[in-house]
Formats: structure tokens, sequence, C-alpha cells
């Protein structure tokens, strides 16, 4: 059976009524915001954040740099990715040839481990944390810090290997 449009918004509407689906979301978009204050507060002398981006309840995210990063035309992302719930770290490219530059060395590491293709927005995803538990958002966000700090560290290094400028 093919779904019209109505069918889905009648779906979209009922969820709309439980309420729960609203909660969730306004919950999960206020802690990313938390979060992105506390990292750039905890880890101002490595990285500069940037805005938070709501995105269309498929992620959540912000981006995060250095002038190493910058010189190379190159950023992070700290990803909520809604539809797997799990957080995620991805490198990204200013331009599709500065992706694509970074994509030819980075789609042989272990960051692209069993990818045939460029992912459709970044050089490379990765998942901080698989199972967020949103009970403890003091724990979860000690997790995120120290977690990011380190794959973050690790790209930078792989990078540097990869003579890439």
């Amino acid at each position: 059976m093919n779904k019209k449009l109505n069918d889905y918004v009648a779906a979209y509407k009922d969820q709309l009524e439980i309420g729960d689906v609203q909660k969730a979301y306004i919950g999960l978009v206020k802690y990313v915001t938390r979060l992105g204050t506390t990292l750039s507060k905890n880890l101002s002398e490595s990285y500069s954040f940037g805005n938070l981006f709501q995105g269309y309840m498929d992620y959540t995210y912000f981006y995060y740099s250095n002038d190493f990063l910058k010189k190379r035309k190159l950023k992070m992302g700290l990803i909520l990715n809604h539809t797997k719930m799990q957080f995620e770290v991805w490198l990204l490219g200013q331009t599709i040839p500065i992706r694509e530059k970074y994509w030819e060395y980075f789609k042989s590491t272990k960051w692209n481990e069993n990818r045939m293709t460029r992912p459709q927005y970044s050089i490379l995803e990765t998942v901080l944390i698989a199972n967020p538990n949103f009970n403890d958002l003091d724990k979860l966000s000690k997790q995120i810090q120290d977690k990011l700090a380190f794959v973050t560290d690790e790209i930078i290094q792989d990078i540097e290997t990869s003579k890439l400028n």
C-alpha cells in the first residue's frame, strides 16, 4: 500500500497528541545545548565551539574546530543521531573538493572500515556513545567530553600523518 502525505500527517498528529515525542525532542535539544556550553567551557584551550543546529528531528549538532583544522578547511561535528539515538563525531570539509581529497586518504583507514562510499555529509563518522543513558546527564556529559577529546586527537594525528594540507 502506498501511503500519501495525509496518512503520514495523521500518524504525526496522533503522536503529537500523546505528547511524548515533543517532550523527548525538547529534552534532547536542551541537553545538547547545555553539552555544547559545557564542552566550550571545559575544552576552550583546545577547541572553539559553534552554535547548535537542531536539524529536522534527524540530527542535532554543533561544530567545533581549532587552528590546525581551520588551516585545512576542516572542522569537527558532535552529532546526536536521532534515528540511531547515539552520539557521533564527524570530520567535515568546507567544500566538496576538500571532502573528496580527505576522503581519499581516510577511506582506507580504521575510521571508514566497511564503508565503500563517502558519507553524504562528512569525510568520516564515528560513534562516540552508542547507547547514551539520558537518566544521568552529568555522567553522560563527562563520557562525551572524555571520548570527544580522545577521538578528535586521534583524528587530528591521522590528518598530520596524511601530510595533506
